[in-house]
């Protein structure tokens, strides 16, 4: 068959046109594809470097901040690196499960969103943005309250545990009211944070005279830059004595209080065998290993470094769980091996939540679990069950 000049130019434009080279070197060109903003991000850390640009640095300060010298701020996360992962091969994993049990429930994956306060400080209503994210997810929330419009609705959390300090407590009777309130909400537990009887020095607010009241409106400037300050407004500071004009909670009180319900009760701020073995005796469904993400006392080492004597303190009678410093999948890996049935996260679903509201949260939460999947495809663990202490070993230096 005879071909012109013509057609043997055309087929040959056509054969350059479909070459990978050309195709690699035009894509080059034009740049990578578009994609959602909320995607570009590769995990929390990307998360938290987008959330100080959009902060204010006060209310940045106020997230991010320890307390004291921020010594058990930081030991939260150098603690991990003690922490050796013993990776097992030739073993199926062509499917993994990251499903667990807590309290007869089936939650899709072990990681809980913790209460944090200030929510609004970051992003408009954001506790109902991150209820709505836990109900996309669905992921185990804490909650401080005020999210009962979003779970009527049915988009938010189906398990959810009401959060409290023991302020209801002061009185039987306000102890049954509160309880009531609890059990007619549809609440699957009630979490009793307890170590947060004092207010801790937070220096970083100090230095920046922030107002607590700003959690709860954001931080107020006016046009020249100047934080507002408005009659009454009382700043941070440091010398207060510390009191309290009631008598704070006892383990005593938290007996009254399981006598009251049959909703299971989980004591967060638990940090010694001690206390985890007075939470078993006194007939509490679990505690949280935690340091109230180390804003409360100082000096108290990473809570990875207490969950093991925790665990043993347990004995398998009651869970344990865990949260603070959490930020990859290996992280929340290394928990489970150390016995943990859960760990909580705050900060990360914060960075989430102030870059990109209800989607920034179940993104953040979406990267943590596949992190996690994939870590446990790689050490030979296909499921949640197969995770045992001999997973993980300590390295021999002191930090």
């Amino acid at each position: 068959m005879k071909v012109d000049r013509r057609q043997a130019l055309r087929r040959l434009a056509q054969l350059f046109v479909a070459s990978p080279l050309l195709q690699r070197q035009l894509l080059q060109s034009q740049g990578p594809p578009a994609i959602d903003p909320v995607l570009e991000p590769a995990n929390v850390f990307d998360f938290a470097k987008l959330a100080k640009e959009k902060l204010d640095p006060v209310a940045w300060d106020y997230m991010a901040e320890g307390a004291s010298d921020e010594a058990a701020l930081r030991d939260a996360r150098k603690a991990f690196n003690r922490i050796i992962i013993r990776p097992r091969f030739l073993t199926d994993v062509h499917k993994i499960s990251i499903e667990t049990k807590l309290f007869g429930k089936i939650l899709r994956h072990p990681i809980f969103i913790d209460p944090a306060g200030g929510k609004n400080c970051f992003y408009p209503d954001g506790e109902n943005e991150v209820a709505k994210a836990a109900g996309d997810t669905d992921t185990l929330m804490i909650t401080n309250g005020g999210i009962d419009e979003v779970v009527a609705s049915g988009k938010g959390p189906k398990n959810w545990w009401q959060f409290t300090t023991g302020g209801q407590f002061r009185t039987e009777n306000s102890m049954l009211n509160f309880v009531e309130r609890v059990e007619d909400s549809g609440a699957s537990a009630i979490s009793f944070t307890v170590d947060i009887m004092h207010v801790s020095h937070r220096e970083r607010s100090i230095h920046n005279k922030f107002v607590r009241s700003w959690c709860n409106t954001g931080i107020p400037r006016d046009a020249q830059g100047n934080l507002i300050y408005k009659e009454g407004d009382e700043p941070w500071r440091t010398g207060g004595f510390p009191s309290r004009p009631f008598p704070t909670p006892t383990w005593e009180t938290v007996m009254k209080l399981r006598d009251l319900t049959d909703l299971p009760i989980v004591i967060k701020g638990i940090l010694t065998a001690e206390d985890t073995e007075m939470a078993v005796r006194t007939g509490m469904s679990a505690v949280i290993v935690s340091s109230h993400g180390a804003r409360q006392m100082d000096h108290v080492g990473g809570t990875i470094e207490a969950l093991p004597e925790c665990v043993q303190a347990a004995g398998g009678k009651i869970p344990v769980l865990i949260d603070g410093g959490f930020r990859r999948g290996s992280d929340v890996l290394k928990a489970l091996a150390l016995g943990a049935a859960a760990v909580g996260i705050a900060r990360p679903y914060l960075w989430g939540l102030t870059t990109f509201g209800q989607q920034g949260v179940a993104r953040v939460i979406e990267l943590l679990r596949t992190e996690l999947a994939l870590d446990m495809g790689m050490s030979g663990v296909p499921s949640i069950a197969d995770i045992d202490r001999k997973l993980v070993r300590f390295r021999n230096y002191t930090l």
